[in-house]
């Protein structure tokens, strides 16, 4: 890998909210070394970008990389040879569109994520929780009504695990932790795509959620949750869960318990659109179609009341199949409703405090992973500069690696 030097950058804090004068900044060894100062005149690349604004790599905190069909039920009968030859191509979308860090919400392993790591598979870096848990019947069991085999084991592609009771559920927690798991994934409301649930459900007992927090607590992780409702919400942070996943129909006791819990939320307005959009075209069956509207409009009410409460927000987008081409729509989705410098936050420095990673992921600064975009146009001024990679994302460079360049 060699070292490099962006000159004449225009450094966008997405904390601070500010954009720098031109400047220099010295990648070495995969890291950002220095910015500004002298640069050194021997041994190091020279990429000048002429006065471009330079960002971080961008973050998505809710995807599902293994999720080549909206069709999740059909999946659990497909060879993991063939969902890992999908994701290929899904992770490759990702990073050319920017982003070099994501969160699985279910679906990737820690094979997956070493094949990204080792450079076999092009893709952004993969923070995982190998299966989502779910309750029979709940939002990971993707078996219809009919269906009445177990169907599921740990070699299962698929976004779920189905497991009852605390007994069971403590098991679940220890055989991700031992899979080298960076977080636990509770179903703990119904959803769109399972086939035998409501939106409006709650799942598992208070019980199973507190003894699920209590085994990523001990080894040292955090349990994110699938939540719509505000019932569902609420006791799943009453019970320490540290993110909630879509939140749309939360309430004022929501944004007081994420407040208080100093918990996140990441909203996943994107999915919604397109589901509703393309939905059947991209595999989701037809009798799921219809929940899509239950929470569509709701989305967008609740994100403008988490940013009005002050809630600490992330960037998500959970799509599926063919609609990953539509990562960045969120970012037109959130603009509509919230100001810019709080999505383009959403996206990098919250997202990096989400995973215990500030400093090093999400902010180009010394010490930090060398993971830079840089852009025509000012995504502070115009927003809309981020949802056109093919003209406006000019270089791509995750850990000091450059994947793209067409200056």
């Amino acid at each position: 890998m060699s070292n490099l030097i962006l000159s004449n950058a225009r450094v966008l804090d997405t904390r601070g909210g500010t954009i720098s004068d031109a400047t220099d900044i010295l990648i070495e060894d995969g890291r950002v070394s220095a910015i500004g100062g002298d640069m050194p005149a021997n041994g190091v690349d020279v990429l000048d970008v002429g006065r471009r604004v330079v960002m971080p790599g961008l973050c998505d905190m809710h995807v599902h990389v293994t999720a080549a069909t909206a069709d999740l039920s059909g999946m659990r009968h497909w060879s993991p040879a063939y969902v890992t030859a999908h994701a290929a191509n899904i992770l490759e979308g990702m990073l050319m569109r920017g982003f070099t860090t994501v969160r699985d919400g279910g679906g990737a392993d820690w094979g997956l994520a070493k094949a990204v790591d080792e450079g076999l598979i092009a893709g952004p870096r993969i923070f995982f929780c190998g299966h989502a848990l779910s309750q029979t019947g709940g939002h990971g069991d993707m078996r219809s009504s009919g269906d009445d085999g177990i169907g599921y084991g740990w070699h299962t592609p698929g976004l779920g695990w189905v497991c009852d009771g605390v007994t069971a559920l403590r098991k679940a927690c220890r055989e991700e932790v031992r899979r080298g798991a960076h977080h636990i994934k509770l179903m703990v409301s119904g959803g769109v795509a399972s086939p035998t649930d409501r939106i409006d459900s709650t799942q598992f007992s208070e019980e199973e959620i507190r003894a699920a927090v209590e085994e990523a607590e001990a080894a040292n992780l955090y349990v994110m949750v699938h939540a719509y409702t505000a019932r569902a919400i609420n006791r799943a942070l009453r019970c320490g869960a540290k993110t909630v996943e879509h939140g749309n129909l939360a309430d004022e006791e929501s944004i007081d318990l994420l407040l208080e819990n100093d918990a996140f939320l990441v909203p996943t307005l994107s999915i919604y659109q397109a589901l509703a959009d393309e939905g059947i075209e991209a595999g989701l069956p037809a009798e799921l179609y219809n929940k899509i509207f239950d929470v569509l409009d709701a989305g967008k009410r609740s994100l403008d009341m988490a940013y009005r409460g002050g809630v600490k927000m992330a960037y998500g987008t959970d799509l599926l199949g063919q609609m990953h081409r539509r990562q960045l729509d969120e970012f037109a989705i959130r603009g509509a409703i919230i100001p810019a410098l709080e999505v383009l936050r959403a996206a990098t420095c919250n997202a990096a405090d989400l995973l215990g990673k500030t400093g090093q992921l999400g902010e180009i600064v010394a010490g930090a992973a060398a993971d830079v975009l840089v852009m025509d146009g000012d995504p502070l001024d115009d927003l809309s500069v981020m949802t056109q990679p093919e003209s406006n994302l000019r270089v791509i460079i995750k850990d000091g690696a450059i994947h793209k360049n067409t200056l």
